[in-house]
């Protein structure tokens, strides 16, 4: 059965672009191309569609708008497509808090063949939005409350990043770090449990597949949600108790120990697991610099970047956890941790939540 897309688009050429990409794979249905959301609302009227492909910018009604008016009345995976501009990517923020299950980044120019080259990406990212769970979304889209304080790329471990643990790594400080994996879902996950961290928790480093320039914005908002400190990671940053560093986008974030203190690293390199920030690479980091004080969580997701990380924490002595299928919008990733060996415990979002914040730094 195809996979029914309504792209909702002021846009003519984005229109057409989308519709013809869309349509060239055997499993995906174009039902319809609209130049706001009033004319979209009526198409949706005759027929719902499975995924709906969505600007944020737009006449009479803007995205954000009718994005939020979708979450209540029946809540249907959305792919916001948006410019990379630091506007768009904190209005882009808001929709993926109020619900969206991807963003698409598009440039200000060039735009036809940028879509053009970004086909295969985009066929899958609708193809995963269908598999999203939206009545998770729905109960984790809210505000956060305050807590108690073209070509597929191949596809690389790790190792081209740093090498792997030895299993004679010597972990000379007790200090704890926790360490959190996310994609799909994971923009209002994160917002769901940072919040409920309090400031006396380890330090955390987070990746959250996230484009550049978006990171950023992200960052700042969780700060302005949470108890802890959060910003986007810098090279030598300290983690330390109270602390979350978000993995910049474009760029892999890796923990390293500098004397009894731990330290960012951010840098450069092939997408690992296809992604750049990867999971893989910062597990294992977090593997050959704490072991055993280390707690590592990896939360909903679509694919399997994170789960040889995480195995790789768990052979060092981290204790490793995975969010539960039925709190997560995709379980591709802990289902993959978890089925590599590296899980020591799967719970449920709310439970991570408590969890954490019963651990002291």
């Amino acid at each position: 059965m195809s996979i029914a897309v309504l792209i909702v688009d002021d846009s003519a050429v984005v229109r057409e672009i989308l519709t013809q990409m869309l349509s060239s794979a055997p499993d995906i249905e174009v039902m319809g191309a609209a130049p706001d959301p009033i004319f979209a609302m009526t198409r949706m009227k005759a027929r719902w569609p499975d995924v709906i492909v969505l600007d944020i910018e737009m006449p009479r009604m803007d995205g954000l708008t009718f994005l939020r008016k979708i979450m209540d009345e029946r809540p249907t995976p959305v792919i916001i497509c948006s410019s990379l501009t630091e506007k768009g990517a904190r209005i882009t923020l808001d929709a993926m808090s109020a619900g969206a299950v991807a963003v698409i980044t598009k440039p200000t120019i060039n735009l036809k063949s940028f879509l053009q080259e970004a086909a295969k990406d985009l066929i899958q990212e609708v193809r995963n939005a269908a598999r999203a769970r939206m009545g998770v979304v729905k109960r984790m889209a809210r505000p956060a409350e305050r807590g108690p304080g073209g070509e597929i790329a191949p596809k690389l471990t790790a190792d081209v990043v740093l090498e792997a643990p030895s299993g004679l790594e010597k972990y000379r400080t007790t200090e704890k770090i926790i360490a959190i994996g996310t994609s799909t879902g994971g923009t209002q996950a994160l917002e769901y449990l940072l919040p409920r961290l309090p400031a006396t928790c380890p330090g955390v480093a987070v990746v959250q597949h996230m484009p550049e320039k978006f990171t950023a914005s992200f960052a700042n908002r969780l700060n302005s949600l949470c108890n802890v400190e959060v910003w986007e990671a810098k090279n030598g940053d300290r983690l330390s108790a109270g602390v979350a560093l978000i993995a910049p986008g474009g760029k892999h974030l890796l923990i390293k120990r500098s004397g009894a203190q731990y330290v960012a690293e951010v840098k450069d390199g092939p997408l690992v697991s296809r992604h750049r920030p990867s999971v893989d690479v910062l597990f294992r980091s977090v593997a050959l610099c704490a072991g055993s004080n280390a707690v590592g969580v990896i939360m909903t997701g679509m694919g399997d970047d994170g789960a040889r990380g995480m195995r790789e924490m768990h052979d060092t002595g981290a204790r490793t956890i995975a969010q539960d299928e039925e709190s997560c919008v995709v379980f591709g990733m802990p289902a993959e941790a978890i089925d590599h060996g590296g899980v020591d415990e799967v719970m449920s979002l709310e439970r991570i939540a408590h969890t954490l914040a019963g651990i002291r730094g």
